[in-house]
């Protein structure tokens, strides 16, 4: 009985895995800014605190993508400094462990990867101003989930998780964590009224 209840689980595990990936990606989405309650910014006083910021993304990748969080300061144009990157990936360049992610737990990093910086593979994004206080209560709660994360699995701790967890650390509601991550973040944002 248990070798049937495995099968059970490893069959519904991918089913759920392919059908996140039947979708395909639109063209890139707009940029959003919101202050952190998820209205639009207004006034200078306001952008003159808020110059710290969140940003949750997804890029494109030769695989269904990626979601992750840029944050950091940003200029009085708008612009970052010196901005930090986090997300879950299994910790390998190489193509098998992401395989063998699919179906058992493979070892993660909470760091950039390649392209997460790079505009030509921003598939979608929306940027949370926040106050400096803000700032350091989000800062360190991704910095704990950053210590805790040691595996990626795809149906179960993937990056949308992941990046779902700091926003809800935040006080936001999450979709689905089976969405493609561009899907992930514009319907993240959307929920929140970004």
């Amino acid at each position: 009985m248990t070798l049937g209840k495995g099968r059970v689980s490893l069959v519904v595990s991918l089913a759920l895995v392919l059908a996140s990936c039947q979708s395909e990606d639109k063209p890139p989405q707009p940029r959003f800014v919101s202050d952190y309650r998820g209205y639009p910014e207004s006034g200078p006083t306001q952008r003159a605190e808020k110059r710290y910021f969140i940003e949750f993304r997804s890029r494109y990748a030769l695989s269904y993508g990626h979601t992750y969080v840029i944050f950091g300061r940003t200029d009085k144009s708008g612009r970052m400094i010196n901005p930090e990157v986090a997300g879950l990936a299994p910790a390998s360049t190489d193509a098998a462990p992401y395989v063998l992610g699919h179906f058992v737990p493979v070892p993660a990093e909470t760091g950039a990867s390649d392209g997460d910086l790079e505009e030509e593979y921003r598939s979608a994004s929306w940027r949370v101003m926040l106050t400096e206080a803000e700032y350091q209560k989000t800062v360190a709660f991704i910095r704990q989930l950053k210590a805790k994360s040691k595996y990626w699995q795809a149906t179960v701790n993937n990056c949308n998780a992941w990046t779902g967890e700091i926003a809800k650390s935040m006080g936001y509601k999450t979709p689905p964590i089976w969405l493609r991550p561009q899907q992930f973040i514009t319907q993240l944002r959307e929920m929140n009224g970004g």
